[in-house]
């Protein structure tokens, strides 16, 4: 059949619009996967081909509230591959064991994972000279790089204020817990890109996203505070052997921790060392117990601003005992203290006295004094495991619950319900919340983000009942059992606390809980100090054990926070053993007769020679106690 040349032209147009159709097609095509697609498939590419190699932000540091570093980060070296890098696994595993101390097998298991990049078994945060020895292996595929390590440079100090850091780094305890994401910061990294072989790719170069570090923080507290109390607590703990001690500075007007400690404790840059129990009992906002004499401060708050009595004026009979509905309380002393005033019975402790404060105020106003002084409710401080303490069902209050419960039995608190509460009722009537972040700062410029406030709870009594618990417990250091905490010079206010351990549901005859809480200067507080002692060998009274702890503290604590020394405090009633405080005379100018008159009673000790004394220590009107020996240097004039 003979085909026209109409026909042969028209076959050949068909197949050329269907050539162009096709080019056109395949250029459409080329265009929406160059132009359109173009962007999102070469990152899927450069995904496919990339690796990372991370660097950690820094964890923020953390300070004291004078700028004293407390936790911060050390530089150490860490063991990197990249398992599509490593041409021979099995010799890279066995040289790479010796060094590391770890089998051949878990380092080739790591290292032959279809993963960009693993951590190799036992080269996390490794010493430098370790690294050196990586490094000189010239191991394909392994790599050093830069990591870093928490350090406390001050050891256990602190501990269970700060908390410590994982293997992570993440924060486990303490404020490294509470306050992790402030501090830990984001993760940097440098991106390279490398073919299936893991060869790296040319014309393509490294990217570097820098870290962000973490915030660092500013403590409420104050290292030096916090080195005494910590002395103070180790002294304890040789010279008395208790099962756990603890202590506790606030600043009553703020809230803000100054110091805050217990026994036993750890070194958290070696936490694994040391049992479960140590590391997640804070004992300070964790233990509970019943808190005994210390909380007659709460009754005696109640009292005073319901009016129902005259600390002055009105007075009891304490034969030693007190009967209430049956059941006989009795008071500490054998015998009682007799016929006293109220103010009296708070200088005694005397158990009768408060038996009937509680009964003059009534369950329901008593418990609602103790509700709103915080009890029976966490803090809020900023630290994780706080308990709620433990108070009884008002409706199961009987006279018997109520009369315990006005002299601290039957009900459970812990320490820093207690350092908030009586704060509370010797600051003007303010139940403030306790904390210990006080500022957060941009390690990059230096510039403070934020700065927590003193928070107010709520108001509990007025000014005028405070300024008489003041008093009242002011004359419990001059004239009653809180005598051993008395420091010349300084007006002092406090009460001790004896409370019997429950052990299975009983009272134990043998065991104690002691402890004092004392404050100064008693009519405007600067600082509160609560220790506790728990069933300390030998004498267990908190005014004999605990308060003498509280001394020390405050009697370092106030001249360093430059509260100064000055008259009108309440001159104390001296009983034997007490030494008296006297006032140091002037020596010098006398010759050696005159310095053996029989009118001075101070021991001497004679240095250098000459006939007149041309200095002394101490200085002439300081007070001293009695018996101090008094130096005088001799020469001529």
């Amino acid at each position: 059949m003979r085909v026209s040349g109409v026909t042969v032209r028209r076959r050949i147009f068909i197949a050329l619009l269907i050539g162009v159709f096709l080019f056109a097609l395949l250029i459409a095509r080329l265009g929406y996967v160059q132009i359109w697609k173009g962007n999102t498939l070469s990152e899927k590419a450069q995904k496919l081909w990339s690796r990372d190699m991370p660097f950690e932000a820094k964890r923020g540091r953390i300070y004291d509230r004078n700028g004293t570093a407390l936790a911060y980060n050390i530089s150490v070296p860490s063991i990197m591959g990249i398992p599509v890098q490593i041409k021979d696994p099995a010799g890279t595993a066995k040289k790479l064991a010796p060094v590391l101390k770890v089998s051949e097998q878990d380092i080739y298991k790591a290292i032959t994972k279809r993963t960009s990049l693993v951590r190799v078994p036992g080269g996390r945060r490794v010493s430098q000279a370790v690294a050196d020895q990586v490094l000189a292996l010239n191991l394909p595929g392994i790599h050093v790089v830069e990591d870093s390590r928490r350090f406390y440079p001050r050891g256990a100090f602190a501990s269970h204020i700060l908390g410590f850091t994982g293997v992570d780094n993440q924060g486990l305890t303490g404020v490294e817990k509470v306050y992790d994401k402030k501090l830990m910061g984001t993760d940097g990294h440098i991106s390279f890109y490398t073919n299936a072989k893991g060869e790296m790719m040319p014309g393509l170069s490294e990217e570097f996203t820098p870290p962000k570090d973490g915030l660092d923080l500013h403590l409420t507290i104050d290292a030096n505070i916090q080195t005494i109390l910590e002395r103070e607590l180790d002294q304890a703990m040789t010279v008395y052997q208790p099962e756990d001690i603890i202590s506790i500075a606030v600043s009553p007007k703020t809230g803000e921790v100054l110091g805050m400690a217990s026994r036993p404790t750890y070194d958290p840059g070696h936490y694994k060392d040391y049992p479960f129990e140590t590391l997640n009992r804070n004992l300070p906002i964790w233990k509970t117990y019943e808190p005994g004499s210390t909380f007659k401060i709460i009754t005696l708050a109640a009292a005073l601003q319901e009016g129902k009595v005259n600390l002055d004026k009105d007075t009891f009979d304490d034969p030693g005992y007190i009967n209430v509905a049956g059941a006989i309380l009795k008071c500490w002393k054998r015998g009682g203290h007799g016929h006293q005033t109220f103010l009296q019975g708070v200088e005694n402790s005397c158990n009768p006295g408060f038996v009937i404060l509680g009964q003059r105020v009534g369950k329901e106003r008593l418990f609602h004094y103790i509700r709103q002084f915080g009890f029976g409710q966490k803090t809020g401080i900023d630290l994780m495991g706080e308990e709620n303490g433990l108070l009884f069902n008002l409706k199961r209050v009987g006279p018997v619950e109520l009369a315990t419960t006005s002299f601290g039995q039957g009900v459970s608190v812990t320490p820093i319900q207690q350092v908030m509460a009586v704060s509370a009722a010797i600051n003007g009537g303010n139940l403030m919340k306790p904390y210990l972040a006080k500022s957060w700062i941009d390690p990059e410029t230096g510039k403070t983000v934020e700065v927590n406030q003193p928070k107010l709870v709520r108001r509990v009594i007025s000014p005028q009942t405070s300024a008489e618990v003041r008093r009242a417990l002011e004359s419990v250091v001059a004239n009653g059992s809180g005598r051993n905490a008395y420091i010349d010079g300084y007006r002092v206010g406090g009460k001790t606390g004896t409370a019997q351990v429950v052990e299975n549901g009983v009272y134990s005859s043998s065991k104690h809980i002691v402890s004092f809480i004392g404050f100064a200067p008693a009519d405007d507080p600067q600082i509160i100090v609560y220790t506790a002692v728990n069933n300390p060998k030998g004498i267990q009274f908190g005014g004999v054990v605990a308060a003498p702890i509280v001394r020390n503290i405050l009697e370092s604590a106030l001249p360093y926070l430059k509260v100064p020394k000055r008259t009108g405090q309440m001159v104390k009633k001296y009983q034997y053993p007490d030494k008296k405080v006297l006032q140091v005379p002037n020596f010098v100018g006398l010759d050696r007769k005159e310095m053996g008159n029989s009118e001075y009673t101070f021991p001497l000790d004679v240095a250098g020679k000459g006939d007149k004394v041309i200095y002394q220590s101490p200085q002439p009107g300081e007070r001293v106690e009695e018996g101090t020996k008094i130096r005088v240097y001799l020469g001529d004039k």
